[in-house]
């Protein structure tokens, strides 16, 4: 999962805990096999995730991670000031915010299944 810091492999695009958050809900509600028919809570949940994520968010800017935490990660000055920056905290807010999150869904779905 490192490959999703940074906005994918440092590219400062959509922000790596959103999309492991998707990549939770495809390894849990997608198909094992072409056969297999799509769980139809994989779309539901999927876009809830990208609305919440959004509202994590809301003061950033949008959901690309060059956005949310201000850095050019192909500069390595800038890469190194955000380790040592506040912004290293609100990116770990964000990416346990989010996993709360998923963590949450995932529960309430047991307990309707």
């Amino acid at each position: 999962m490192g490959a999703f810091g940074g906005g994918l492999g440092g590219n400062g695009e959509v922000c790596g805990a959103m999309v492991g958050a998707l990549a939770v809900l495809g390894l849990r509600f997608g198909r094992g096999t072409e056969q297999e028919k799509e769980n139809p809570k994989m779309s539901s949940y999927s876009n809830e995730v990208i609305e919440r994520f959004r509202e994590i968010v809301k003061n950033h800017g949008g959901i690309l991670c060059r956005d949310i935490a201000g850095v050019d990660w192909k500069d390595r000055d800038q890469a190194r000031a955000f380790y040592k920056s506040e912004k290293l905290t609100e990116c770990r807010r964000i990416v346990g915010d989010t996993a709360h999150m998923v963590g949450e869904l995932l529960e309430r779905d047991s307990l309707t299944s």
